[in-house]
C-alpha cells in the first residue's frame, strides 16, 4: 500500500536534544516564575510530573488539558486555574531560554522538504503533553513552521498519549487515512515504534536514540538522518 502521510515525532527527532538537560531548563525556570504566587518549587515539579503520569494514563476521560488541571488543582485547590495565565505567559517568554538546552539539525528541514516533495501529507506526532504554544515554539526551534504540518498534537486536541496505541488510533480517525499508508518517524522505540501494532510502517532515527527496554532495533528500518532522507525520496518508488 503507498505512504500517504508521514508522521514525524519532534523531541530527539525533528528536535535534537538530551532530555535531562531539557527538563533541568524547563523545570528551573517555570519553578522561578512560580515562586512568587505561592508554589514551593519541589511541590511544583512534582506536581507537574504526575500531571503528565494523569495524562499518559488518559484513557479518553477528556482532553490531556482537561485531565492536567483536574489533577493539578486537586493538588493546589481552584486557586491554581486563576494562574492560567501565568502558565501561558512563561511558554512566550521564560520558556524561550529553554531552547538553548536544544540541538538543531537543519536534515530536518530537509527531511521535511523530502515528504513534500512526494506531495504526502506531514503530520506532527509528538506526544501531546504540551500546550499548543509550547509546541509551536518547539517547531521553530527545529527551524521548521506550523504550515509545514497539516495537523499537530497538543494537549488540548488530544484525549490519549504515547505509548498508547490509542494516540495513533485517533490521528488515524482524524486524518481519515488508513493505518498501512502511514509512516511514523521518530526515536523512541517504546513510544514511536509502537505505531506498528497499529500497521503503519516505522522508520527509528538513532541520532538521538531512546531505547528504555534495550529492544533489538535490527527489528525496525534505521539510521541517522542521512539513512533517514534516503528513506524518504524512496517512498513509493
Amino acid at each position: 500500500m503507498p505512504v500517504t502521510t508521514v508522521l514525524f515525532d519532534l523531541d530527539g527527532t525533528l528536535l535534537p536534544m538530551d532530555q535531562e538537560k531539557f527538563v533541568k531548563a524547563y523545570f528551573g525556570l517555570l519553578a522561578k516564575k512560580l515562586a512568587p504566587r505561592g508554589y514551593e518549587p519541589e511541590k511544583l515539579i512534582q506536581a507537574i510530573w504526575s500531571g503528565t503520569a494523569a495524562m499518559v494514563k488518559n484513557q479518553g476521560e477528556g482532553t490531556n488539558e482537561q485531565v492536567f488541571w483536574k489533577h493539578f488543582c486537586g493538588l493546589f485547590g481552584e486557586k491554581a486555574i486563576h494562574d492560567l495565565p501565568l502558565f501561558d505567559d512563561y511558554y512566550r517568554h521564560e520558556f524561550q531560554q529553554v531552547q538553548s538546552a536544544c540541538g538543531f539539525a537543519p536534515q530536518a528541514k530537509e527531511a521535511i522538504e523530502a515528504v513534500k516533495e512526494k506531495g504526502l501529507q506531514i503530520v506532527l506526532a509528538t506526544n501531546p503533553i504540551f500546550p499548543a504554544v509550547a509546541t509551536q515554539s518547539r517547531i521553530r526551534w527545529a527551524g521548521l513552521e506550523e504550515k509545514d504540518f497539516l495537523f499537530y498534537t497538543t494537549y488540548e486536541n488530544s484525549c490519549h498519549c504515547k505509548p498508547n496505541p490509542a494516540y495513533y488510533a485517533d490521528i488515524l480517525e482524524k486524518l481519515g487515512v488508513p493505518a498501512g499508508e502511514c509512516l511514523m518517524v521518530g526515536n523512541d522505540v517504546g513510544e514511536d515504534m509502537i505505531a506498528e501494532k497499529l500497521g503503519m510502517q516505522v522508520f527509528l532515527l538513532t541520532d538521538c536514540l531512546i531505547n528504555k527496554e534495550e529492544k533489538d532495533i535490527s527489528a525496525y528500518p534505521h539510521g541517522g538522518f542521512k539513512e533517514l532522507i534516503s528513506f524518504l525520496r524512496k517512498l513509493n518508488a
